[in-house]
């Protein structure tokens, strides 16, 4: 997708599936099941989309899925399904992990963090994208480090130490320029630190909301998952920035959407303008 001057593309690490009841919250599943699929055990299908942001200046992916550390017991546990990885992924596209320069957090659960690290044969942790640096928002990153009695199973700390060890981390205090035309802004809801990532080029612009709008059929600011652990203020992040894209024709991307990578709704939120997977993937869903 080209936007203005830079250019965005989408890598898979695989497909995956959650209980619906916890992707959509209180919404009665009578209501959500009208917009998306389910299956006999109340299971959704999503998706592990890495978005490429390509500029004169940078490359920055933004975060990384789940890669290729997940014991036997945890693949089936999230019934994840690779081929293919995002190395996979990014190599049929013609990316090298070295040519990376920022990997960017929407926020550092582990479906979202996993892929920064990998074991070799020995099981040595390292890290997938050896010359990028990792940003996120401090207070993320705090909470990464320091979980407390509720978030402490999404942080996984072997998806960072050796970063950490490295000097590859980065954390950001609130609203960062990162690269010109691309800019991190903290919305909370999701977790603590969690951040939305704002693109734009030549009058074009897209906004990455991570886990704030993880499928089409989070738009309504009120529907909102039972993880996350801040919800009126994933609500209120929701109302101000889908309602500005809608307002303004914004591309919206989507990081768990199987069917659509982005979008652009009116007023009424009707899809206007959409990116979807390539056919061959979106036969595999």
């Amino acid at each position: 997708m080209q936007l203005g001057e830079f250019t965005l593309r989408w890598f898979s690490d695989g497909v995956y599936k959650l209980d619906g009841g916890a992707m959509f919250g209180v919404v009665p599943k009578v209501v959500w099941t009208r917009k998306y699929p389910v299956d006999e055990n109340n299971f959704i299908p999503l998706a592990l989309n890495a978005v490429l942001i390509t500029t004169p200046e940078a490359k920055i992916l933004i975060d990384t899925g789940y890669g290729t550390k997940l014991t036997p017991k945890q693949v089936s546990i999230f019934h994840l399904v690779q081929p293919p990885t995002l190395l996979e992924s990014l190599a049929e596209g013609g990316v090298r992990p070295e040519e990376i320069d920022y990997v960017v957090y929407s926020h550092m659960h582990h479906d979202h963090a996993s892929g920064a690290t990998y074991r070799d044969d020995a099981g040595t942790l390292h890290p997938t994208f050896p010359n990028a640096k990792h940003v996120m928002q401090r207070l993320e990153w705090e909470e990464a480090k320091n979980p407390n009695i509720r978030s402490a199973h999404a942080y996984w700390e072997e998806n960072w130490a050796i970063l950490e060890e490295r000097g590859q981390i980065m954390p950001v205090d609130g609203e960062v320029e990162l690269v010109p035309g691309v800019r991190l802004i903290p919305t909370g809801g999701h977790t603590r630190g969690h951040q939305a990532v704002l693109i734009s080029s030549q009058g074009q612009t897209a906004l990455h909301l991570g886990d704030l709008l993880p499928t089409r059929a989070h738009l309504n600011p009120l529907w909102v998952m039972a993880y996350d652990d801040y919800p009126m203020d994933s609500i209120a992040a929701k109302e101000k920035w889908i309602g500005r894209a809608k307002a303004e024709g914004w591309w919206l991307t989507l990081y768990h959407d199987p069917e659509i990578h982005a979008g652009i709704w009116d007023q009424e939120g009707q899809l206007v303008q959409a990116i979807r997977p390539e056919p061959a993937l979106a036969t595999e869903r």
